[in-house]
């Protein structure tokens, strides 16, 4: 077993702090806005110039004018706001986000970040990952731990064109919840009837485990 892409965003959600602003990034981190806590209050931003944002509509209230950084239909809330995107970058750049969540492709024993492109395919673009990693003050990132082809995403060195060095700080997989430190990658928790030795198994990179976790 192990967990969903939904059971690992509500993991994700318990990162987000009162007063906390937060970037979600395209792909699976996007659900997070479906398990907001309602006892935290904090603002969700997207690069393309929204503040406030609320979790996906139902069918009969899809406003196709109001979508997010992954021209995914979001809802607004009474605190809504609009701005440029020369604002919204303004607002990454200058470290007035608190937090991001992101998707990744992979993400190696430094915390390096690659999640942009896969060589000889097609990108519309790298997008804001590279500004989110450089000016928001804590990263996270969720991702599936092993590729289609069994592949280890948690690497020694990232083998794709990376996003940002040394920029992760928590990797939540289907397998687990990991945080990094100057010692390295920490296994926090495992995922739901996933053993450590299997975590191991499909881990390239070097990692310790926490006494709850082993």
């Amino acid at each position: 077993m192990a967990w969903t892409h939904e059971q690992m965003c509500k993991r994700a959600a318990k990162e987000l702090k009162d007063g906390y602003y937060v970037n979600l990034g395209i792909g699976i981190p996007t659900l997070v806005a479906n398990y907001i806590p309602g006892n935290v209050n904090f603002t969700l931003q997207s690069e393309n110039g929204m503040l406030g944002m609320g979790p996906f509509p139902q069918d009969a209230d899809v406003d196709p004018d109001l979508i997010n950084a992954g021209k995914q239909t979001i809802t607004q809330l009474p605190k809504s706001s609009y701005f440029d995107s020369a604002t919204s970058f303004g607002m990454i750049r200058g470290g007035h986000i608190d937090l991001a969540i992101l998707g990744a492709l992979q993400v190696s024993e430094k915390g390096d970040l690659a999640n942009w492109m896969v060589p000889g395919k097609m990108v519309k673009g790298m997008g804001g990952a590279m500004d989110l990693v450089a000016g928001v003050k804590k990263v996270v990132v969720i991702m599936d731990h092993n590729a289609k082809d069994g592949a280890a995403k948690l690497v020694k060195e990232c083998s794709l064109p990376l996003t940002g060095k040394g920029v992760v700080h928590m990797l939540i997989t289907d397998l687990g919840v990991f945080e990094r430190d100057a010692k390295g990658w920490h296994l926090l928790e495992l995922a739901d009837g996933v053993t450590l030795d299997e975590v191991k198994a499909r881990t390239e990179a070097s990692f310790t485990a926490a006494a709850k976790a082993a």
